[in-house]
Protein backbone atom coordinates (compact mmCIF):
# COMPACT_ATOMS: atom_id res chain seq x y z
CA UNK A 1 0.00 0.00 0.00
CA UNK A 2 1.24 3.63 -0.83
CA UNK A 3 0.96 6.19 2.09
CA UNK A 4 -1.68 7.69 0.43
CA UNK A 5 -3.60 4.13 0.87
CA UNK A 6 -3.92 3.54 -2.66
CA UNK A 7 -2.60 -0.62 -3.57
CA UNK A 8 0.76 -0.93 -5.57
CA UNK A 9 0.51 -3.61 -7.82
CA UNK A 10 3.00 -5.28 -9.75
CA UNK A 11 3.98 -3.37 -12.88
CA UNK A 12 2.41 -4.09 -15.93
CA UNK A 13 4.88 -5.40 -18.82
CA UNK A 14 4.23 -3.04 -21.94
CA UNK A 15 7.07 -4.23 -23.62
CA UNK A 16 5.01 -7.20 -24.95
CA UNK A 17 3.55 -5.01 -27.40
CA UNK A 18 4.57 -2.98 -30.02
CA UNK A 19 2.05 -0.36 -29.23
CA UNK A 20 3.48 3.18 -28.14
CA UNK A 21 3.24 2.72 -23.85
CA UNK A 22 1.21 6.06 -24.02
CA UNK A 23 -1.57 4.64 -25.85
CA UNK A 24 -1.34 1.02 -24.14
CA UNK A 25 -1.76 3.49 -20.74
CA UNK A 26 -4.89 5.28 -22.24
CA UNK A 27 -6.60 2.29 -23.08
CA UNK A 28 -5.80 0.54 -20.01
CA UNK A 29 -6.92 3.63 -18.17
CA UNK A 30 -9.91 4.33 -20.24
CA UNK A 31 -11.06 0.85 -19.55
CA UNK A 32 -10.85 1.33 -15.83
CA UNK A 33 -13.56 4.32 -16.06
CA UNK A 34 -15.86 1.98 -18.26
CA UNK A 35 -15.76 -0.37 -16.10
CA UNK A 36 -16.55 1.71 -12.98
CA UNK A 37 -13.28 0.75 -11.44
CA UNK A 38 -12.68 4.28 -11.53
CA UNK A 39 -16.06 5.64 -10.79
CA UNK A 40 -17.32 9.27 -11.74
CA UNK A 41 -16.64 11.83 -9.21
CA UNK A 42 -13.88 9.83 -7.60
CA UNK A 43 -9.95 11.24 -7.40
CA UNK A 44 -8.16 8.60 -9.47
CA UNK A 45 -4.88 7.82 -8.25
CA UNK A 46 -1.92 10.29 -8.72
CA UNK A 47 1.05 10.38 -11.04
CA UNK A 48 3.32 9.13 -8.66
CA UNK A 49 1.40 6.50 -7.93
CA UNK A 50 0.20 5.31 -11.43
CA UNK A 51 4.22 5.74 -12.52
CA UNK A 52 5.17 3.51 -9.93
CA UNK A 53 2.44 0.72 -10.62
CA UNK A 54 2.74 0.78 -14.52
CA UNK A 55 7.04 1.05 -14.64
CA UNK A 56 6.94 3.66 -16.46
CA UNK A 57 8.17 7.18 -16.22
CA UNK A 58 5.49 10.22 -15.08
CA UNK A 59 5.80 12.02 -18.42
CA UNK A 60 4.02 8.79 -19.93
CA UNK A 61 1.30 8.81 -17.64
CA UNK A 62 1.19 12.45 -18.27
CA UNK A 63 0.74 11.60 -21.97
CA UNK A 64 -1.80 9.36 -21.14
CA UNK A 65 -4.21 11.24 -19.19
CA UNK A 66 -3.66 14.10 -21.11
CA UNK A 67 -5.27 11.96 -24.07
CA UNK A 68 -8.38 11.25 -21.37
CA UNK A 69 -8.78 14.87 -20.64
CA UNK A 70 -8.96 15.24 -24.06
CA UNK A 71 -11.61 13.31 -24.19
CA UNK A 72 -13.67 15.19 -21.01
CA UNK A 73 -13.13 11.79 -19.10
CA UNK A 74 -11.37 13.59 -16.48
CA UNK A 75 -10.38 16.82 -15.16
CA UNK A 76 -7.47 17.74 -12.96
CA UNK A 77 -8.09 20.58 -10.26
CA UNK A 78 -5.06 22.29 -8.49
CA UNK A 79 -4.26 21.24 -5.53
CA UNK A 80 -6.81 18.83 -5.30
CA UNK A 81 -5.74 15.77 -8.08
CA UNK A 82 -7.50 14.88 -10.97
CA UNK A 83 -11.70 12.91 -10.95
CA UNK A 84 -13.49 11.07 -13.40
CA UNK A 85 -16.12 13.54 -14.67
CA UNK A 86 -18.01 11.25 -16.95
CA UNK A 87 -17.86 7.92 -18.67
CA UNK A 88 -17.41 7.40 -22.39
CA UNK A 89 -21.04 7.69 -23.72
CA UNK A 90 -22.57 5.17 -26.27
CA UNK A 91 -19.46 2.28 -26.03
CA UNK A 92 -20.01 -0.43 -28.45
CA UNK A 93 -23.22 1.28 -29.94
CA UNK A 94 -21.74 0.49 -33.59
CA UNK A 95 -23.30 -3.55 -34.01
CA UNK A 96 -21.92 -5.13 -36.66
CA UNK A 97 -24.50 -7.63 -38.17
CA UNK A 98 -24.14 -11.41 -38.55
CA UNK A 99 -27.17 -12.16 -40.63
CA UNK A 100 -28.52 -11.27 -44.23
CA UNK A 101 -31.07 -8.67 -42.54
CA UNK A 102 -28.65 -6.93 -39.75
CA UNK A 103 -26.05 -6.40 -43.10
CA UNK A 104 -28.76 -4.45 -44.86
CA UNK A 105 -29.87 -2.09 -42.18
CA UNK A 106 -28.18 1.19 -41.80
CA UNK A 107 -27.41 3.03 -38.59
CA UNK A 108 -29.26 5.61 -37.43
CA UNK A 109 -28.45 8.93 -37.47
CA UNK A 110 -25.09 7.69 -40.16
CA UNK A 111 -23.70 9.90 -42.23
CA UNK A 112 -21.75 8.60 -45.62
CA UNK A 113 -18.88 10.97 -46.93
CA UNK A 114 -17.70 9.16 -50.63
CA UNK A 115 -13.93 9.65 -50.45
CA UNK A 116 -13.25 8.11 -53.29
CA UNK A 117 -14.79 7.00 -56.53
CA UNK A 118 -13.43 5.27 -59.66
CA UNK A 119 -14.28 2.46 -62.62
CA UNK A 120 -12.57 -0.13 -63.87
CA UNK A 121 -11.34 -1.35 -60.96
CA UNK A 122 -10.82 -4.75 -59.37
CA UNK A 123 -11.11 -5.85 -55.61
CA UNK A 124 -7.60 -6.02 -53.71
CA UNK A 125 -8.06 -8.75 -52.22
CA UNK A 126 -10.41 -11.84 -52.53
CA UNK A 127 -11.21 -13.56 -48.32
CA UNK A 128 -13.83 -15.69 -49.73
CA UNK A 129 -13.62 -18.09 -52.81
CA UNK A 130 -17.20 -17.95 -54.46
CA UNK A 131 -18.00 -16.42 -57.61
CA UNK A 132 -17.19 -15.52 -60.72
CA UNK A 133 -14.92 -12.65 -60.60
CA UNK A 134 -16.15 -9.42 -62.90
CA UNK A 135 -14.43 -8.04 -65.74
CA UNK A 136 -13.93 -4.49 -63.67
CA UNK A 137 -15.60 -3.45 -60.78
CA UNK A 138 -17.11 0.07 -59.17
CA UNK A 139 -14.58 1.07 -56.49
CA UNK A 140 -16.07 3.21 -53.89
CA UNK A 141 -14.19 4.27 -50.71
CA UNK A 142 -17.12 5.84 -48.42
CA UNK A 143 -15.76 6.88 -44.66
CA UNK A 144 -19.59 6.37 -42.20
CA UNK A 145 -20.26 9.20 -39.76
CA UNK A 146 -21.91 9.81 -36.52
CA UNK A 147 -22.35 12.55 -33.92
CA UNK A 148 -19.37 14.15 -36.03
CA UNK A 149 -17.22 11.24 -35.66
CA UNK A 150 -16.11 8.82 -37.77
CA UNK A 151 -16.51 5.33 -37.27
CA UNK A 152 -16.02 3.03 -40.41
CA UNK A 153 -13.83 3.38 -43.23
CA UNK A 154 -15.44 1.39 -46.30
CA UNK A 155 -14.34 -0.09 -49.72
CA UNK A 156 -16.80 -1.11 -51.91
CA UNK A 157 -16.42 -3.25 -55.26
CA UNK A 158 -19.70 -3.63 -57.35
CA UNK A 159 -19.63 -5.34 -60.68
CA UNK A 160 -20.00 -2.26 -62.94
CA UNK A 161 -22.76 -4.02 -65.42
CA UNK A 162 -24.61 -3.48 -62.63
CA UNK A 163 -23.89 -0.12 -61.45
CA UNK A 164 -26.39 2.21 -64.03
CA UNK A 165 -29.48 0.82 -62.30
CA UNK A 166 -28.48 2.27 -59.00
CA UNK A 167 -29.37 5.99 -57.70
CA UNK A 168 -26.77 8.20 -57.84
CA UNK A 169 -28.12 9.26 -54.47
CA UNK A 170 -27.81 5.71 -52.91
CA UNK A 171 -24.37 5.82 -52.41
CA UNK A 172 -24.76 8.45 -49.79
CA UNK A 173 -27.09 7.27 -48.11
CA UNK A 174 -27.93 2.92 -48.28
CA UNK A 175 -25.42 0.43 -46.52
CA UNK A 176 -23.08 -1.74 -48.76
CA UNK A 177 -25.14 -4.53 -49.40
CA UNK A 178 -28.13 -2.68 -49.36
CA UNK A 179 -26.72 -1.04 -52.65
CA UNK A 180 -26.70 -4.38 -54.42
CA UNK A 181 -29.74 -5.87 -52.62
CA UNK A 182 -31.82 -3.48 -54.14
CA UNK A 183 -30.79 -3.22 -57.65
CA UNK A 184 -33.87 -4.37 -59.73
CA UNK A 185 -34.23 -7.66 -60.71
CA UNK A 186 -30.57 -8.75 -58.68
CA UNK A 187 -31.00 -12.18 -56.92
CA UNK A 188 -28.29 -12.98 -54.36
CA UNK A 189 -27.84 -16.04 -53.86
CA UNK A 190 -24.78 -16.80 -51.41
CA UNK A 191 -23.25 -13.79 -49.43
CA UNK A 192 -20.30 -14.19 -46.87
CA UNK A 193 -18.72 -12.42 -44.18
CA UNK A 194 -15.53 -12.18 -42.46
CA UNK A 195 -14.12 -10.57 -39.60
CA UNK A 196 -10.87 -10.56 -37.89
CA UNK A 197 -9.32 -8.00 -35.44
CA UNK A 198 -6.23 -5.60 -36.45
CA UNK A 199 -4.46 -1.92 -35.73
CA UNK A 200 -5.07 0.99 -37.54
CA UNK A 201 -2.36 1.88 -39.46
CA UNK A 202 -1.09 5.90 -40.18
CA UNK A 203 -3.87 6.32 -43.26
CA UNK A 204 -6.91 4.72 -41.55
CA UNK A 205 -5.76 6.40 -38.02
CA UNK A 206 -6.04 9.70 -39.77
CA UNK A 207 -9.01 8.80 -41.51
CA UNK A 208 -10.92 7.24 -38.14
CA UNK A 209 -9.30 10.20 -36.01
CA UNK A 210 -8.14 7.47 -33.90
CA UNK A 211 -4.09 6.53 -32.13
CA UNK A 212 -2.44 4.60 -34.68
CA UNK A 213 -2.03 1.03 -33.01
CA UNK A 214 -5.61 1.49 -32.12
CA UNK A 215 -7.75 -1.38 -31.88
CA UNK A 216 -9.81 -1.90 -35.19
CA UNK A 217 -12.34 -4.69 -36.34
CA UNK A 218 -12.20 -5.43 -40.21
CA UNK A 219 -14.84 -6.79 -42.33
CA UNK A 220 -14.92 -8.37 -45.88
CA UNK A 221 -17.81 -9.64 -47.56
CA UNK A 222 -19.17 -11.27 -51.02
CA UNK A 223 -22.13 -11.17 -52.61
CA UNK A 224 -22.68 -13.48 -55.62
CA UNK A 225 -26.01 -13.84 -58.05
CA UNK A 226 -28.11 -16.45 -59.28
CA UNK A 227 -25.71 -16.93 -62.23
CA UNK A 228 -22.68 -17.14 -60.06
CA UNK A 229 -21.30 -13.45 -60.57
CA UNK A 230 -19.12 -11.77 -57.78
CA UNK A 231 -21.30 -8.70 -58.20
CA UNK A 232 -20.37 -7.38 -54.34
CA UNK A 233 -16.93 -7.62 -52.21
CA UNK A 234 -17.10 -4.69 -49.48
CA UNK A 235 -14.00 -4.23 -47.42
CA UNK A 236 -14.61 -2.50 -43.95
CA UNK A 237 -12.63 -1.11 -41.06
CA UNK A 238 -14.67 -0.12 -37.68
CA UNK A 239 -12.96 2.10 -34.84
CA UNK A 240 -12.69 -1.15 -32.01
CA UNK A 241 -13.94 1.46 -29.43
CA UNK A 242 -17.35 1.24 -30.54
CA UNK A 243 -18.11 -1.81 -32.64
CA UNK A 244 -20.13 -4.84 -30.78
CA UNK A 245 -21.06 -8.27 -32.27
CA UNK A 246 -24.52 -9.45 -31.59
CA UNK A 247 -24.82 -13.56 -32.11
CA UNK A 248 -28.37 -15.19 -31.29
CA UNK A 249 -27.21 -18.28 -30.09
CA UNK A 250 -30.67 -20.30 -29.51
Amino acid sequence: MSETGVQIRKAVDFSRSAVSRYIQLTTLFRRRIESGQWPVGQQIPTVDELALECGVARATIRQALGVLEGERLIERFRAKGTFVIRRPQEELWCEVGTDWSGLLTATPGAVIEILSDETGAQPRSLVHPIGEIAPSYRHLRRRHWRHDAPYLLADVFIDERLTGRIPAEAYRTKSALRLVHDIPGLDIVDARQTLTIGTADMETAELLKTPINAPVAMVHRSAVDRDGRLVFVGEGIYRGDVVRVDIKLK
